[in-house]
């Protein structure tokens, strides 16, 4: 069987197969290249452009210079929507991940039905947002003494809620994988040198497991920040108090701010400044994180 795998890897090392590869790889790469431009980098470079314009339509303009970004920091709305998508981000993220680790980490001790748990927990993550938000909209209504749409407080929790049953199940599977790569020789030494479980999972097992740490954190944070789809069908952004949505996130307030034909401009500055802020604290994270990361 050695053999045969390394016969096999010698073939597609081999420049027979290597050099027509090389030779006609630029034609395969062309449709996805294209499709890349299409889809994302021209609408980007437009979207930058139109930044800095009023416009009702991408082709009736008028340059305006900076006076979109100037309006965008001077609206209250935005900045309190700002303030609200960090406050829901940072707690989902705490918490998603705090929750995803505990429940791979009991998944991984050989517990029964370990694998039915896992795709129990799996399954919300495949529910589209629209319909999982309206499903916790029904529940959570039903339960509550007001509506969400009355209490803010109500409105940022059912955020909260939603956020970790759609993603725990995600990031689990993540956190299993880098449990199961855990050298297992340094387990092993661990308890023949008589540590604690609790100095076991903190010098060993995190250390081991800062890479799915690392990708987890980054996809709680950045879906915590782009959330739109669930605050739209729960709350809206209501209540509404002297004109601004108490549970708006960013990205609903972009939105709804470009629904206003004279304010499409300031809209489009508003996703300026919110892909540069989301941006940013995800290469910052990356960056303290794999810091953390241990080479075995």
């Amino acid at each position: 069987m050695k053999r045969k795998g390394r016969a096999a890897a010698g073939a597609v090392t081999s420049p027979l197969i290597r050099k027509p590869i090389q030779r006609w790889f630029a034609v395969f790469l062309l449709p996805t290249f294209l499709c890349f431009c299409i889809g994302f980098l021209w609408p980007f470079i437009q979207g930058i452009f139109l930044s800095f314009h009023k416009f009702t339509t991408v082709s009736n303009t008028s340059f305006v210079g900076i006076n979109n970004y100037l309006k965008a920091f001077k609206d209250e709305g935005f900045m309190h929507a700002f303030g609200f998508t960090a406050l829901v981000a940072v707690t989902s993220l705490i918490l998603i991940n705090v929750l995803a680790f505990a429940v791979a980490f009991a998944l991984t001790k050989q517990i029964r039905g370990s694998n039915l748990f896992r795709g129990v927990f799996f399954v919300p993550n495949l529910i589209g947002g629209i319909v999982l938000g309206y499903i916790w909209k029904t529940l959570i209504n039903s339960v509550l003494p007001v509506s969400m749409s009355i209490q803010a407080e109500y409105g940022f929790w059912g955020l909260i809620v939603v956020l970790c049953w759609q993603q725990v199940g995600y990031m689990m599977i993540i956190y299993i994988a880098g449990l199961q790569a855990v050298p297992e020789d340094m387990l092993e030494a661990a308890r023949i040198d008589g540590a604690s479980g609790w100095k076991t999972l903190w010098h060993i097992i995190l250390p081991n497991v800062m890479p799915s740490i690392t990708i987890c954190t980054f996809l709680s944070l950045t879906n915590g920040f782009k959330l739109y789809d669930q605050n739209l069908v729960l709350t809206n952004g209501a209540p509404m108090r002297r004109g601004i949505g108490m549970t708006e996130m960013l990205a609903l307030n972009i939105a709804n701010n470009f629904t206003t034909a004279n304010q499409r401009g300031v809209a489009q500055a508003k996703a300026v400044l919110f892909f540069i802020l989301v941006t940013a604290l995800a290469l910052i994270q990356l960056r303290l994180t794999r810091s953390k990361e241990v080479q075995q």
